[in-house]
């Protein structure tokens, strides 16, 4: 199943439901068959809400200049607001590697870094206003998440990925070939090539995203970048549990003793 044409329904809003939930346009994905790309780039967009907890980690590895990168994310979110994401990088021969830490109640966002001891805490950042302005293209609108994540990073790609489909990989040649099964669940295969709206350094005709769905919840559940066959990155979930139970101290934090404060 292949297709070109652009999906640019990121910003599309079903009815919402009584209380913070909101309805999803789809249910489920067709049981007896792959789904069209605009199918299942209309599963994912509503993916947040299909769940009111989450448990979600993420093993990357990508090429650097000074070699092999490899990191692994752990993402908790509770709806509406709380979020957790601790990102660890782990080092040969050490017990613990450095770790980076960021955590929000939906108001305040508070982060450190370990490696430096540097800490942060400032009002959550607000949307910019008018975008959902009827007289703008809807190419032109964004994606509205329930629970805010860090902008850029990957758990945001994988938990919210209607502005990815929207502005990445609805810009390339897309095709849906298959089924895989990604942290014990089946997940459905995309891939992109070429997508326009990629950083400048794989900007190139042979650079290609190759995508796993998770079909249950429409989460990203893999994401692997290559150029001319050699697989610059490669994150993948290794659990994903949506309604997962979260005990109390989820997300109870507090600086450590010494913690320098830039703002």
């Amino acid at each position: 199943m292949t297709s070109t044409r652009a999906w640019d329904r990121a910003a599309v809003v079903p009815a919402r439901t009584a209380g913070d939930r909101r309805r999803t346009e789809l249910a489920a994905l067709p049981p007896d068959r792959l789904p069209d790309v605009a199918e299942l780039f209309t599963f994912m967009r509503d993916a947040e809400h299909r769940f009111e907890t989450l448990r979600l980690r993420i093993e990357e590895r990508a090429q650097a200049a000074g070699g092999e990168r490899r990191s692994v994310i752990e993402t908790v979110i509770q709806h509406p607001g709380l979020a957790r994401v601790l990102t660890t990088t782990p080092r040969d021969g050490a017990a613990v590697g450095s770790y980076d830490l960021w955590i929000s109640d939906g108001e305040t966002v508070r982060t450190y870094a370990a490696d430096h001891r540097l800490g942060t805490r400032r009002p959550a950042r607000h949307r910019l206003v008018g975008l959902h302005d009827r007289d703008l293209p809807a190419f032109s609108k964004v994606y509205e998440p329930r629970t805010a994540l860090p902008m850029e990073t990957l758990p945001e790609t994988f938990v919210h990925p209607a502005g990815y489909c929207q502005n990445v990989l609805a810009t390339g040649r897309l095709a849906v070939t298959g089924t895989d099964e990604i942290a014990g669940r089946e997940a459905i295969l995309v891939t992109c090539d070429h997508p326009r709206a990629i950083e400048l350094q794989a900007d190139r005709p042979d650079f290609r995203i190759e995508l796993g769905v998770d079909r249950d919840s429409g989460l990203i559940a893999r994401l692997v970048e290559s150029v001319d066959g050699l697989v610059t990155r490669h994150a993948e979930a290794t659990v994903i549990q949506p309604d997962a139970p979260l005990p109390p101290s989820t997300f109870a934090f507090e600086f450590p003793a010494g913690t320098t404060f830039v703002y």
